[in-house]
């Protein structure tokens, strides 16, 4: 009797997994009363986005005939807009270059050369000009040629 039994729960079995798969086929593959395998349709792919473009920024460049001239290129991470002894210049501090010091660069920027906008923190510069001392002893460009562009 425990023999039926054990039959019977395994014949149950077998009819719910051969109900489940398909009567013995794998799911995936398609049987002879099964819908027809549609076409493969063209999936739609991403157009590639064309990057915004940069304006590039020029490359400053000392003269063989200034001495003592740098040249520096990075992003502003200070920029002082009204100089505390009035005379109008722009002072903007850089993460570059060693001069001031180790990575940073301070730049003094005549009011005569001082762009229509002023940099901005995150705005790439480039500059060169003799390295002359500060009002506070630092080292710094006094810039005979600035460039600045947006982030």
């Amino acid at each position: 009797m425990r023999f039926l039994v054990v039959a019977l729960v395994l014949a149950a079995v077998a009819a719910a997994v051969l109900a489940i798969n398909g009567r013995g086929s794998d799911a995936n593959s398609p049987t002879a009363e099964s819908s027809p395998t549609p076409t493969p349709t063209r999936t739609a792919t991403a157009t590639p986005r064309p990057t915004p473009r940069v304006p590039t920024l020029p490359r400053s460049r000392c003269s063989a005939d200034v001495p003592g001239c740098r040249a520096v290129r990075g992003r502003v991470i200070y920029v002082e807009r009204v100089d505390p002894d009035g005379d109008g210049d722009l002072h903007v501090v850089l993460a570059a270059g060693s001069i001031t010091a180790p990575g940073v660069t301070a730049i003094d920027v005549a009011a005569d050369l001082r762009p229509r906008r002023d940099p901005r923190i995150g705005d790439r510069v480039s500059a060169a000009g003799p390295v002359q001392t500060g009002s506070y002893g630092q080292s710094q460009i006094h810039a005979l040629e600035f460039h600045a562009r947006r982030g």
